[in-house]
């Protein structure tokens, strides 16, 4: 399950910047990278030693990692022209309309909301008296009983988890096409439950300089120094209780782990001091359910006992915090410096706080996301673009058909539930059929952090309609000028949004093997999701379910454990290694998907003359654009983030790991017996 959470993406990134950068200036049009160029590769370097290397080697040296920014790449390169774009097409929006019925009811709200982001000077006047309200329900907390409903309506406002726990909609494990309630962990500051268990002095110092800020925070909201490093003691002691309980990243992979379903009873047993009826009816949601999956009982019940201990002073100490915190970004600029100065800085090593400008597309784009994108849609995404994607995708399927159908080790009985799975999977592409309807969202000009409350308030009961309806198929979880794809393993389907498959990425300037390379091998990746570690636990309709043999079961596991070892042994940054058990799903459709896009690819050229361009083979052009795909550097605070919460291997071994697997590679550059990327026979990792 994915998920855009408004607070955590403030928390990263949004700020006010100290001067404007040499990028600052709108995009007319979007500009224009070739899928494979050869200025960025870096010719003197072996790739059979690495490919990464030869691919990329000069990407670094035009495309430096910006100051506001903890990692830069081909695809945040993107995501960043795109925001220039949209910057344009805002301001346009925010601009008096030339004349009335100018504009749709959408084009109004997404110029009003600019506007008022980009009013700093009405923020800095305004300065906490927006937030008051919310501060002021938290001080009037006289009694544990009126928790529940102050409860919901701050996860209202907030709009995320951090404060004690998620709870919102879901397809239910067992039925995918029913929507129940989830309650889920949360309640912590800090991006893993590591951070507050670990002690190597590299987790100290970030634990340090957390409390620091969170004593900061309180500060600005007008606590004495001394009463202000109370609350933070306070406040790190309660996160870490709720951290011990929660279970690791690894094990939030693995479905049976997080699937506990319970009835309204259950629940409330799980907590005995704490009134579900009465939050879910503050929320707007009927209580007594039937199902609630409830995806870590441990925590929620570390939760209730710690609700009951802890005194009432220091409970509304931990309200304050995680409401300010969340929303901090968008008050005056003393918590965006306090908020980036932590979340940016110390914990990523970005050294610049981000444009207004910047913060106020994403802000757009995450609460008025489909809004924005039915502008990019129409102005960048041509029938012909969708067109040739969907056959692209097509071949890649009728290659993965192909694959299951020669699996040596795999059984007809579970061949035939593969297949049928495969056929099953719906691909969306570009934008969605039907838009987000925004017309209950109410935006006004002149009130930023109310259209943000508002626009959390929205999302989340949006979310919350759900419960007990019909399941929507046609809903997308990403917006279309997101540069990004994903296979949702429980509607079975892969969504390729418009910006995923434009240039440098899909390039139909360009010869086909780059693009196979980089698009196909991002569709195959995708694909192949669908029947990695996690993905092959659920079956055609999107349900938990078992449809392999014990023996072929068996048999994926030797497979996979041979890409685990493998990406066990290289480097994150320092002496850090990668945590294979947690990129293990990644790192399988990697290999999947460019072993997949290799075969369409080499189908759909069959009987064609293929010739030789800029010094290379079309073989090694399909490499080549494979690589750059992923062309960028991270600095080392963000891969010691990465190393402990992200799912993606960094971009050196997403290439070199998957090709030191394809003999397909060895032989496209002639590679000898020794070099790096070449393996011995018989040790080549493949599973699809």
């Amino acid at each position: 399950m994915k998920r855009l959470l408004l607070p955590a993406l403030l928390a990263a990134t949004l700020a006010h910047a100290s001067g404007p950068s040499p990028q600052d200036t709108p995009l007319q049009t979007l500009p224009y990278t070739p899928t494979l160029d050869v200025t960025v590769m870096d010719r003197t370097v072996d790739p059979c030693e690495d490919l990464y290397r030869f691919a990329c080697g000069a990407w670094s040296k035009t495309n430096p990692i910006p100051a506001d920014e903890s990692r830069w790449s081909v695809y945040a390169k993107m995501a960043r022209d795109n925001q220039r774009y949209l910057w344009g097409v805002l301001n346009t929006l925010a601009a008096p309309a030339p004349a009335a019925g100018e504009r749709s009811v959408n084009q109004a709200k997404l110029g009003d909301y600019f506007a008022s982001c980009m009013d700093e000077t009405a923020v800095q006047a305004a300065g906490l008296k927006p937030l008051q309200p919310l501060l002021a329900r938290i001080d009037g907390l006289k009694d544990r009983r009126e928790l529940p409903a102050l409860l919901a309506e701050l996860h209202l406002a907030a709009g995320n988890e951090r404060l004690f726990f998620g709870f919102s909609a879901g397809q239910d494990f067992a039925d995918a096409t029913r929507q129940i309630a989830f309650a889920y962990a949360g309640g912590l500051g800090l991006p893993d439950r590591d951070y507050y268990l670990k002690r190597d002095a590299k987790t100290l110092q970030i634990r340090t300089a957390y409390e620091a800020h969170v004593a900061r925070t309180f500060e600005l909201l007008g606590e004495t120094p001394a009463a202000a490093k109370a609350a933070a003691r306070s406040v790190l002691a309660t996160e870490t209780v709720l951290a011990r309980a929660s279970l690791s990243k690894v094990d939030k992979r693995d479905p049976y782990k997080t699937f506990h379903v319970v009835d309204a009873r259950g629940l409330q047993a799980l907590m005995p001091g704490f009134d579900w009826a009465a939050y879910q009816t503050a929320l707007g949601t009927p209580p007594g359910q039937a199902r609630y999956n409830v995806t870590e009982p441990a925590f929620f019940k570390a939760l209730g006992a710690r609700l009951q201990r802890l005194p009432l002073a220091e409970l509304k100490t931990y309200l304050r915090w995680q409401l300010t915190s969340s929303l901090s970004p968008a008050l005056d600029n003393g918590f965006v410096q306090a908020n980036f100065d932590f979340y940016g800085q110390a914990l990523t090593g970005t050294p610049q706080l981000k444009a207004r400008w910047k913060r106020c597309v994403e802000l757009v784009d995450v609460q008025l996301g489909e809004a924005l994108g039915q502008e990019f849609v129409a102005r960048n995404f041509t029938p012909d673009l969708k067109a040739a994607t969907v056959q692209m995708t097509d071949e890649i399927e009728a290659a993965m058909a192909r694959s299951i159908d020669s699996l040596g080790w795999m059984s007809a009985e579970t061949k035939a539930r593969a297949q049928a799975k495969l056929k099953a999977i719906v691909n969306k592409v570009g934008y969605p059929e039907r838009w987000r309807d925004y017309g209950s969202y109410a935006v006004q000009r002149g009130d930023f952090l109310g259209n943000v409350v508002r626009g959390n308030v929205f999302e989340a009961r949006r979310r919350l309609a759900k419960i007990g309806q019909p399941l929507d198929r046609g809903e997308w979880n990403m917006t279309p000028q997101t540069v990004n794809a994903y296979y949702d393993a429980q509607m079975n389907d892969i969504n390729f949004p418009a910006a995923v498959l434009l240039p440098p990425l899909y390039d139909p300037r360009m010869d086909e093997a780059p693009n196979y390379g980089n698009t196909g091998g991002t569709i195959g990746h995708e694909l192949t999701h669908g029947f990695d570690d996690e993905g092959r636990q659920f079956d055609a309709q999107g349900n938990l379910k078992n449809w392999w043999t014990k023996k072929d079961g068996q048999q994926f596991e030797k497979r996979a454990a041979c890409v685990a070892d493998q990406y066990a042994t290289y480097t994150v940054v320092d002496d850090i290694k990668i945590n294979s058990k947690l990129t293990l799903g990644e790192d399988l459709a990697d290999l999947g998907g460019l072993v997949l896009a290799w075969e369409a690819w080499k189908s759909h050229m069959k009987g064609r003359t293929l010739e030789n361009r800029d010094g290379m083979t079309p073989e090694q052009r399909f490499f080549v654009g494979f690589a750059q795909w992923d062309c960028g550097e991270a600095r080392p605070e963000a891969l010691r983030v990465k190393a402990r919460i992200d799912p993606h291997s960094p971009s050196q071994w997403r290439i070199n790991g998957v090709v030191v697997n394809m003999p397909e590679f060895e032989q496209a550059f002639a590679c000898k017996p020794g070099a790096k990327l070449v393996k011995k026979p018989g040790e080549h990792c493949k599973v699809w």
